[in-house]
């Protein structure tokens, strides 16, 4: 197998409700869409990843007295940013934006689907002790280089970028191809963060 065929497209949490009109809307997240859909056609393996909280999750605002969204609480994990409901299962929410283009996705990993722990990173639930099993399905495919995109930059991206730097693979992330929430500051610093922890950056133009 060539080096190339070992570079692999990691799609981030590309759902409804982190686009336009969506519960959690991540500004210009739908601008995406059309670049990832792009860099589809020049990977050999695309992996995707989905949002999937159960009604009541302990990350939801609506889940805590008293309690409105980006407020935060401390949990047994350290501390939790509360947010609005989002990324249901089996909600509209929770399904990937109508134009991306799915048909090259090899696996899906689910993530933030046990109640009691919000999931930002693909690899690691907020723990950083539970796996996705992200890991070891790339381990097992022979898979040591990723190219990330999606939603949001400064929280499943980078989180997602470190986590898997960590775990020995190389991993760049798609300057064009990301969009952030921004809460004071917080896309600017995503960006030093993946920097400092060794991640590669690189325009779509450029693949």
């Amino acid at each position: 197998m060539s080096n190339q065929a070992m570079k692999t497209l990691l799609i981030i949490d590309v759902q409804n409700d982190f686009c336009s009109g969506g519960a959690l809307e991540v500004p210009g997240g739908d601008q995406v869409v059309p670049v990832i859909n792009e860099l589809i056609e020049k990977f050999d393996h695309v992996i995707q990843t989905q949002d999937w909280h159960p009604e009541g999750h302990s990350s939801f605002a609506s889940s805590h007295k008293n309690k409105e969204p980006f407020e935060t609480i401390k949990v047994d994990y350290g501390e939790q940013i509360l947010w609005p409901d989002h990324c249901v299962q089996g909600s509209r929410g929770a399904e990937f934006h109508p134009e991306l283009n799915t048909h090259k996705t090899e696996v899906i990993i689910r993530k933030g689907f046990r109640k009691a722990i919000d999931s930002y990173s693909t690899f690691y639930e907020n723990d950083q002790q539970t796996k996705t099993g992200l890991a070891g399905y790339l381990n097992n495919r022979g898979i040591t280089e990723l190219y990330t995109c999606g939603l949001a930059t400064d929280f499943c991206v980078k989180w997602s970028v470190i986590d898997g730097l960590k775990e020995g693979f190389t991993v760049h992330v798609i300057e064009d191809a990301i969009k952030g929430i921004d809460i004071d500051g917080s896309v600017n610093a995503a960006l030093d963060e993946m920097k400092s922890a060794g991640a590669g950056f690189i325009a779509s133009g450029r693949l």
